[in-house]
């Protein structure tokens, strides 16, 4: 073997002896005081070199018998575990015996005794032992899987057992003095590092018409499985599909199939999936699997049903693999009838023997084979399967409702499990099976059923399974899912499934359903309750897109519905509940339901519904803004839309037209458009256009392919903002400053803009594959020079409109400061009239200077003319003792 060491020369015949037994210094035999003292003696006094040197040699039967004495010596002196210091030298032995093995079977008795000590506890002296001989130590357990091409049935069964040791790891009796036992999982992850898994699975060649030893590797494989660096070595040495051949191999004890479905389960789990169903793709591997999965389903022992639940997982993993076999092999028609034969009762010989005993593994295997069915209708070549073998009968077998608390096959629970995993199956399958579905009136069975969901009759729903989650107590899983089943199949657009349903009243239903949902939400609000007004809403959009006579019908209690969905609270759309899906699914209802209904419109607008969808843009919530805006839009055709959007108001008094401005500008701010610091057009050229058209190269377009500004105007929303503005006009806005009138006059030419856009791809594409002629030429450079005088334009009126507010600016800073320089000088006569007072009242001198002046004053006052026997007044008032002028 090349692990082999190379030869070294016989050492003489008194050698073997005193090198085993160790002399003592003065000649005789060394003395112990105790066992573990012995123990420590012949530790330090064996000499492995020496014997991988004896066994090296060959000859004479004297040496054969000194050989295999040497080796009884060293089973006997590691009876209690090997050194990590010895591993490594024991495992060159190992080989040695291995080859001699070949030649003399003696040797295999002692072989295995050695393999044996490779099941017991290593012996590490200090703790930095398992790292520093980790390489050795993971080479010599790899070896073992080597080993297993040695031709002896009892050393493979052997080295079986000693890993399986691995897992199972009990101490010796007694340890070597100043050694203890290496970490419980240091082999394991030795194991690993050396790749033994791989080994053993190549090994299973070796031992394939052998059965007792196929055993022992599988079982060694299965625990080596329990590892995700293992099963990615097994995968690696193909052991999926030399496991999946091997499982229909002759076995009366049922290890062989149990072993490898567990290990082939473990592969799936624990390393690629991709990696292992490629492995299993082939058409001899699905046989071998359908095979044994048939065999064991007739099987009547409480094993027998586990092992056929276990197989059953994996065909499921295995038919997520579109490129698996399943279909060809016949493996998918046989689940599929085993999915249906007991609710459909209809004879086949594919599922001969096979009975439902309603024991806990059948219930188990019950909820598989619903699951496969909905894996099975997302491949297309599955779909006459499903059709053929009775799938939707099946499923619709359990939308009815729970007529007793028990039944005599299933308990109470375990129905409502299936029924509801059933439901959920065919919300899967029916879209793929749309005249099955028809032909089987699910329609009917659906609202039949959620009539049962909404209507007083007593149910508690146990809610403990998956599909059950927020039913305990209640109805609504069932209704649910229902509901769930029926949108995929109207989210079809089929118009045999949308008259349908309408020729049975459901839109009138669905909105019964829909105010005991919203009903059921004021108490307590969850997950499902949110889920089924969603879905009520997207099914009722379908139905009344583009018909006036059913959104006539929705306009009766639908809009005095849809109203709450727009009052709700913003806060709530962060919560994580799912109140934002709520409510993009309450405006797409409104878009389909209501808009194109002249009546319908009038109603939701008579409501104040424009109000409250400005309160919802006033938001500037991302992703409401455009669907809220086109819907704006398409109302706008109502003459009353724009009178509400005129009288609307926001918080601080914001009017539409100031919020719509306010969005143009975000909306540029994200597109990467270039304004200056004032909001005015800085590229006249290509005043809006975005900084990812500007970067884009000349690419040119068949004609039925939109270009970059084409699209640009369905994926942003200035075109809703400038075709709203149409309708409410660019004059007479309130509530708008001068920035915002700057924005406006973008907005104003924003067609005209677009078309300068267009012209200019145009002219870009032609000059790139052609030389337009003269008149061309001067055509397209025209129509440039128009677009770029128009872009001129509107900086001169944006100019002009800053100037006149500059202007306006100035006269009110002169206004001001005439009312305040108005101010200081009444102050300051105030404070000259408070300072004559003061003289007045502390000067006498003064005040008789002021009593002169006022009579001076009085008397200049007076008419030159005297009236004849006229009455004289004297302006002296008598015994005045003031010294304030009384004036």
């Amino acid at each position: 073997m090349a692990s082999l060491a190379a030869a070294q020369p016989p050492a003489p015949r008194a050698a073997p002896r005193s090198a085993a037994l160790g002399p003592s210094r003065s000649g005789g035999e060394r003395r112990t005081n105790g066992p573990l003292a012995a123990q420590d003696t012949q530790s330090r006094s064996v000499d492995l070199n020496h014997i991988i040197a004896l066994l090296q040699n060959s000859g004479s039967k004297d040496l054969e018998k000194e050989q295999l004495k040497t080796l009884k010596k060293v089973v006997k002196h590691f009876e209690n575990g090997l050194p990590l210091k010895d591993v490594a030298r024991v495992t060159e032995i190992l080989n040695l015996c291995a080859e001699k093995m070949n030649e003399q079977e003696a040797f295999t008795e002692p072989l295995c005794e050695l393999i044996k000590l490779f099941g017991l506890p290593f012996q590490k002296k200090k703790s930095s032992d398992e790292l520093n001989y980790s390489n050795d130590v993971s080479q010599s357990i790899a070896q073992l899987g080597y080993l297993m091409r040695v031709p002896s049935s009892q050393v493979k069964i052997q080295i079986c057992k000693s890993i399986v040791s691995f897992y199972n790891m009990e101490l010796p009796a007694k340890l070597l003095s100043g050694y203890q036992p290496t970490s419980p999982n240091y082999k394991i992850q030795m194991a690993e590092a050396g790749g033994l898994a791989e080994a053993l699975v190549l090994s299973l060649a070796l031992v394939e018409n052998q059965l007792t030893e196929k055993l022992w590797v599988l079982k060694v494989l299965q625990h080596l499985s329990t590892s995700g660096i293992s099963c990615g070595q097994m995968v690696k040495a193909q052991a999926a599909s030399r496991l999946c051949l091997c499982l229909n191999g002759a076995d009366p004890s049922g290890q062989l199939v149990f072993r490898s479905s567990d290990i082939l389960w473990n592969l799936l789990e624990k390393a690629s999936k991709e990696e292992v169903a490629n492995q299993l793709r082939s058409l001899e591997c699905v046989h071998a699997l359908k095979k044994v999965f048939v065999d064991i389903t007739c099987g009547f022992r409480h094993s027998d049903y586990q092992l056929r639940n276990d197989l059953l997982v994996i065909a499921t993993l295995l038919a997520e693999n579109p490129a698996v076999p399943m279909i060809e092999s016949g493996f998918a028609k046989v689940l599929i009838v085993l999915a249906t034969c007991t609710e459909v009762k209809l004879p086949n010989p594919l599922v001969k023997g096979f009975k439902l005993t309603y024991s806990y593994e059948d219930f188990e295997m019950k909820k598989l084979l619903f699951n496969v069915l909905g894996i099975f209708s997302k491949d297309p070549s599955a779909v006459q399967l499903l059709s053929e073998n009775h799938v939707m009968p099946a499923l619709l077998y359990y939308v009815k409702q729970n007529q007793k608390p028990g039944f005599p096959d299933w308990s109470a629970a375990q129905y409502e499990e299936l029924q509801l995993h059933a439901i959920a199956v065919l919300a899967s399958v029916a879209p793929v099976l749309v005249d099955k579905y028809l032909s089987c009136q699910a329609n009917t069975l659906l609202l039949v059923f959620l009539e049962w969901c909404i209507g007083q009759d007593p149910f508690f729903g146990q809610g403990n399974s998956f599909h059950g989650t927020g039913g305990r107590g209640n109805k609504l899983a069932q209704m649910r899912y229902s509901l769930r089943a029926l949108r995929s199949v109207v989210a079809l657009y089929d118009d045999a499934v949308s008259i349908n349903l309408c020729d049975q009243g459901a839109i009138s239903q669905l909105l019964d359903i829909l105010k005991y949902a919203a009903d059921k939400s004021k108490e307590e609000e969850g997950t499902v309750v949110l889920e089924i007004q969603a879905d009520i809403l997207f099914i009722l959009s379908v139905l009344c897109e583009n018909d006036v006579h059913r959104k006539e019908l929705f306009r009766c209690e639908g809009i005095g519905m849809l109203i709450p969905f727009f009052k709700m609270d913003p806060r709530k759309l962060y919560c994580g509940l799912g109140h934002n899906c709520l409510l993009l699914s309450a405006l797409d209802c409104l878009w389909s339901c209501v808009i194109g209904c002249y009546i319908a419109e009038d109603s939701f607008i008579e409501k104040q519904g424009i109000f409250l969808l400005l309160d919802l843009l006033a938001l500037k919530e991302k992703n409401l803004c455009n669907i809220i805006l086109g819907i704006l839009v398409e109302f706008s055709d109502n003459p009353k839309t724009a009178l509400h959007m005129s009288i609307w108001r926001g918080k601080k008094d914001q009017t539409a037209a100031n919020l719509l401005i306010q969005l143009w500008r975000q909306e540029e701010l994200d597109l990467g458009i270039r304004r200056d610091q004032y909001g005015r057009v800085v590229d006249t050229k290509r005043p809006i256009a975005t900084s990812f058209q500007k970067q884009q190269k000349v690419i040119p377009l068949p004609a039925s392919c939109p270009s970059f500004a084409i699209m640009e105007v369905s994926e942003s929303i200035r075109a809703k903002v400038y075709s709203l503005f149409c309708k409410l006009g660019f004059e007479n806005l309130p509530g708008l400053s001068t920035k915002d009138f700057v924005t406006l006059a973008i907005i104003q030419r924003y067609i005209d803009f677009k078309i300068g856009e267009v012209w200019s791809e145009i002219s870009a594409e032609i000059k790139e594959e052609f030389r337009p002629v003269t008149s061309d030429e001067r055509t397209l450079k025209l129509i440039s020079e128009v677009s770029e005088n128009t872009g001129k334009t509107v900086v001169a009126l944006q100019t002009e409109v800053l100037e006149r507010q500059h202007h306006q600016e100035i006269q009110e800073e002169k206004k001001t400061y005439k009312e305040i320089q108005a101010t200081h000088t009444q102050r300051e006569l105030v404070n000259k009239s408070c300072e004559n007072f003061l003289t007045r009242t502390s000067n006498y001198e003064a005040l008789k200077k002021a009593k002169v002046l006022q009579e001076t004053l009085i008397e200049a006052s007076r008419s030159k003319m005297k009236i004849q026997n006229g009455p004289e007044h004297s302006t002296v008032i008598p015994k005045l003792h003031t010294t304030v002028d009384a004036t």
